[in-house]
């Protein structure tokens, strides 16, 4: 089992930058492969980004490739997601999520057993 815990979110200006953090609970953190998905106003969840177990792959939207980076430290069971040049269209809650399931299926969110409840970030134009 493992629970998630977002942070970071906010309102933020076209063209500026966020951290999203997820703090995680258990002590079997890099055993997960961790996701970021976001959910705007009455639309489905969509993925942004997720990263390997041990930090060494990463695997982006083509939405946000080349604005954001996700990075992971196993240490603190935390996994971040620094988003920058927001636009209005990424207005969104986001959300972190773990799964056991491989690279194939990053970017399904059904593959994704554990949620954190979302925080939600605001991009102004």
């Amino acid at each position: 089992q493992v629970q998630l815990v977002e942070s970071g979110g906010g309102l933020v200006q076209a063209g500026g930058s966020l951290r999203l953090s997820c703090a995680a609970s258990g002590r079997t953190f890099s055993s997960y492969a961790m996701g970021w998905f976001r959910q705007a106003s009455g639309k489905e969840r969509q993925f942004v980004a997720a990263i390997s177990g041990n930090g060494g792959t990463t695997y982006y939207a083509d939405s946000v490739k080349g604005r954001c980076t996700i990075s992971r430290d196993n240490a603190k069971n935390t996994v971040s997601v620094q988003m920058n040049s927001l636009k209005p269209e990424d207005t969104a809650v986001y959300f972190c999520a773990a799964t056991g399931a491989s690279y194939a299926t990053w970017a399904d969110r059904t593959w994704y057993p554990y949620w954190g409840q979302g925080t939600q970030v605001t991009v102004s134009s």
